[in-house]
């Protein structure tokens, strides 16, 4: 129960706050009680103290219209000393603190300021819970590579936990772990998909893969730098330091916000040393976003969600989803099964890793090293009871026959296969040994897709493409009337790409008799494309095309993508 209301005098009087500060471990404890004492709400003790001490009050509000200044003091310590320094709209140093009792941190404040040009310094008074919540939203934003130094003389050999927040990152002994660490925490701030530390004759870039483009984020300096990055990264996916000629692959797990996420690692050998690439597997990524995974948080046309849709539902038979690697196969080949997934079958995946968590479904990760590879886990399966089987990829002949007799023995089998499109899925299980009949009898239909980068919304503006790229576009000049070409100009909300997002593309092929007959029988490309067009089928580059017609996307953007047909 509070005390009842003392003056303000008596609150922030010298013999009061001594008093306070042996009932509580620390001057900032002591500030949380005389504001109890006092008896007022959260503004009305913020008016009063900072007129006592001559401070201007500020809220979160003030907080969010000035300037953070983390080269002055770091995240770290501004959580620490809870003392903010920003810039304000006039351009000055305006130094926000929680405790204006703490002369340590006033102390440590002025000595990191000698050195500092001239600038106006005033004070702000914040409450301790509007201090802790900006500190709070500025770690969603705030880089940690930024605030970590680099150098060459460093030991790489420290095994610190792996724990990834800008606190532990900054509080860690090692700068090589600190540089790992942050690279890591700020590629899953951005949403990458993919790390790239790139070993040059001089140090190494670090890149990040952006709406699936690189985009460098980093040089470090120092060839011993490079070369203790990369025995960190071997540590901690358990891989041979000392073997630097062949390549190596393993994986590691991150603790990030109290969920795991996985790495997988590739190690290369270069001319100046090694390559890495950690490709991030945040499995809880999309259905923490969006809550639940479906096929229009992927952004497929109408057309294209109804074809998959209509595959799914079917009892038994092989739906194929095909791309090359990163084009979304997988997280397509999820959102059909969430979508199919009401409890009443028994629904069981194997996959090499498990990317992201289904309710309700058992998902098997493949385990080469034990033993479990895909074919033997399908096997498995099989005996399992299920109603419904994901194979995360067709890899072997041996794993294409088992899958096919699955689907031919009254199983749904959803699986993904590389290849450039529907067509080139026939000459991949040709050339695995599987039998043409078994396959187009157990087949329902296959989609490939690409994911295309879309305009950012923030600064697009209409655009009027050189006749030399729409000739270069295969575009023909009469169908332009229908296009609204835009461009986006870039700004702080796309990083200056000009790009924010991507969205899927698809071609569809469900298969008929007359289709079915000319695959079995291994019919020319030409005739099987020709029927294909008679049932109606659209390539990936009108659906992309169709894109740019409605100002999502550019020109450039599409030929990147998808060929010229």
């Amino acid at each position: 129960m509070k005390n009842e209301p003392i003056s303000l005098k008596r609150v922030l009087d010298a013999e009061f706050i001594v008093e306070m500060q042996r009932q509580s471990s620390s001057a900032l404890n002591a500030i949380e009680l005389i504001a109890e004492s006092f008896g007022a709400d959260a503004d009305g003790y913020l008016q009063a103290a900072a007129a006592y001490f001559g401070m201007a009050p500020v809220t979160i509000d003030g907080m969010r219209l000035m300037k953070p200044e983390f080269d002055l003091i770091s995240f770290v310590d501004a959580n620490k000393r809870l003392c903010i320094a920003f810039t304000d709209q006039n351009n000055e140093l305006k130094l926000v603190t929680a405790d204006p009792l703490d002369v340590r941190t006033r102390s440590w404040i002025y000595a990191r300021l000698r050195n500092r040009s001239a600038q106006s310094l005033s004070w702000g008074i914040a409450t301790i819970g509007d201090l802790r919540s900006y500190l709070v939203s500025m770690e969603k934003t705030v880089r940690a590579m930024d605030s970590i130094g680099i150098s060459d003389t460093v030991n790489a050999s420290d095994s610190a936990a792996l724990s990834i927040s800008i606190e532990d990152i900054s509080s860690t002994g090692s700068q090589i772990v600190r540089l790992v660490n942050s690279t890591i925490y700020d590629a899953l701030r951005a949403g990458a998909s993919d790390i790239h530390l790139e070993t040059l004759s001089h140090g190494m870039n670090i890149k990040y893969r952006l709406d699936g483009v690189l985009t460098t984020i980093k040089h470090i300096d120092g060839s011993d730098t490079s070369e203790q990055v990369l025995s960190r990264i071997k540590v901690i996916s358990e891989l041979d330091i000392a073997e630097r000629r062949i390549p190596q692959d393993g994986r590691f797990k991150v603790l990030a916000e109290t969920r795991e996420i996985d790495l997988r690692v590739s190690i290369m050998p270069n001319l100046f040393g090694e390559d890495a690439v950690l490709r991030i597997l945040d499995r809880y990524h999309l259905s923490g976003e969006r809550q639940t995974l479906s096929l229009e948080t992927l952004g497929f046309a109408d057309s294209a969600m109804a074809f998959v849709r209509r595959l799914s539902l079917l009892p038994y038979g092989l739906l194929l989803v095909t791309g090359p690697t990163g084009s979304g196969k997988t997280t397509t080949v999820y959102a059909a099964i969430s979508e199919i997934n009401t409890g009443l079958d028994k629904i069981v995946t194997i996959e090499d890793p498990v990317e992201y968590q289904l309710a309700g479904v058992l998902q098997i990760p493949v385990n080469e090293k034990k033993g479990l590879t895909f074919a033997r886990g399908l096997r498995s399966i099989l005996r399992h009871d299920p109603d419904k089987i994901m194979v995360g990829e067709i890899r072997d002949p041996e794993t294409a026959q088992i899958a096919v007799q699955a689907a031919l023995t009254g199983h749904q089998v959803f699986t993904t296969v590389h290849a450039n499109n529907v067509f080139d899925v026939i000459g991949r299980f040709a050339n695995m040994g599987v039998d043409s009949y078994s396959f187009v009898s157990a087949l329902n239909g296959i989609l490939a897709q690409r994911l295309v980068r879309i305009n950012c919304p923030q600064c697009a503006i209409d655009d009027q493409p050189s006749a030399e790229l729409i000739h270069r576009s295969g575009l023909g000049t009469a169908a332009l009337s229908r296009f609204n070409f835009k461009r986006s100009l870039g700004c702080a909300h796309c990083r200056g790409t000009g790009f924010k997002g991507r969205r899927a593309i698809a071609e569809t092929l469900s298969l008929d008799d007359t289709l079915r007959d000319l695959m079995a029988e291994r019919a020319a490309l030409s005739k099987i494309k020709h029927a294909a067009r008679l049932a109606g089928l659209r390539t990936l580059r009108e659906s992309a095309v169709d894109l740019v017609a409605a100002g999502m996307t550019t020109l450039e953007e599409i030929n990147r993508v998808t060929p010229v047909e």
